[in-house]
């Protein structure tokens, strides 16, 4: 699971720091901090005119990989999340996960995960079907643990929440394909899984190189509007100054790192341009009666023919 979060922090630069934040003594409010298992700060962010605000993934924890062991994925990895998870739900406050969230449906698949096929399908994004049965359910937990710590989830069908600790969904598959300035107009990039086009034997050198494309496109939002600057802390640098490795193990790590920034990054993006840049997939009609209580949605950018009246807004 990858983590996003987005802060507005009064007091403009130099104002407060919040006690989840920096821990290396900086008061600069323009603070994004990226994780992977128990790193902590990483790159700044500044999504454009109007308050502070500050951005962080935390925790690129797999949320997917063990219902046993928690969002955290595994005992060693808890400790980070719960320091970024104490302080979250004060001022203004955005998180975006990529885990589901909501899940109220016994079997099958969630709306919202339908409508990530019917809109990016064609650019090869689809979602796993999620429900009550699944085994691997960690993002609920994770939900139920930030509103016991002041969070409340948003389902951003009113677009980006104004105030409150809000946390919502989102899939970094549909960011890379729905923001033009990612530069991906024909399909996903195979960061993550083997095509059949490529022999098994090649398929961890290609990936590599994949990835390291990718994140030279991630390297070039430092002048999109919201900008991400990884070269403004040492971990996300690493990035730009380090090839991806071929092992397994190293490369999860970057691979987890990559997805919290698309998922801040996202959070940047939906609190600076909301609907004019994404879209909010989730129940339609043809779903029937809406649900009562939270509903299951995914906040996604999204280029015109993506959106589902094919216009843009």
């Amino acid at each position: 699971m990858a983590v996003g979060n987005l802060r507005a922090d009064s007091g403009g630069p130099g104002g407060r720091v919040p006690a989840h934040g920096p821990r290396d003594g900086t008061t600069d409010p323009w603070r994004l901090n990226g994780s992977s298992a128990s790193t902590s700060p990483g790159p700044t962010t500044k999504p454009g005119p109007g308050p502070t605000r500050r951005v962080w993934p935390s925790s690129t924890e797999r949320a997917r990989s063990s219902t046993a062991a928690g969002p955290g994925g595994s005992t060693g990895r808890r400790s980070g999340s719960r320091r970024w998870r104490g302080g979250g739900g004060g001022a203004s406050s955005l998180a975006l996960v990529d885990a589901p969230l909501v899940v109220d449906n016994p079997s099958g698949q969630r709306p919202c995960e339908r409508e990530v096929g019917r809109r990016y399908g064609r650019w090869k994004v689809s979602a796993n079907s999620t429900n009550q049965a699944s085994p691997r359910l960690a993002g609920v937990l994770l939900l139920d643990r930030l509103r016991a710590a002041g969070w409340r989830y948003d389902d951003g069908r009113g677009g980006p929440p104004g105030d409150g600790g809000a946390l919502s969904e989102c899939y970094p598959y549909t960011t890379l394909v729905g923001a033009p300035e990612l530069g991906y107009p024909l399909s996903r990039p195979t960061y993550k899984r083997r095509p059949a086009s490529v022999p098994t034997a090649r398929w961890r050198a290609v990936r590599a190189e994949v990835c390291d494309e990718l994140i030279a496109r991630l390297a070039g939002l430092a002048t999109a509007d919201p900008p991400l600057r990884l070269d403004s802390h040492p971990v996300a640098r690493r990035l730009l100054d380090e090839p991806t490795p071929e092992a397994a193990g190293p490369y999860k790590h970057r691979e987890d790192l990559i997805d919290a920034l698309l998922c801040a990054w996202t959070a940047s993006l939906w609190a600076r341009h909301g609907l004019t840049r994404c879209q909010v997939l989730g129940p339609g009609e043809s779903d029937g009666p809406e649900p009562a209580g939270d509903v299951a949605t995914i906040i996604a950018p999204a280029r015109p023919e993506q959106r589902r009246d094919g216009t843009a807004r």
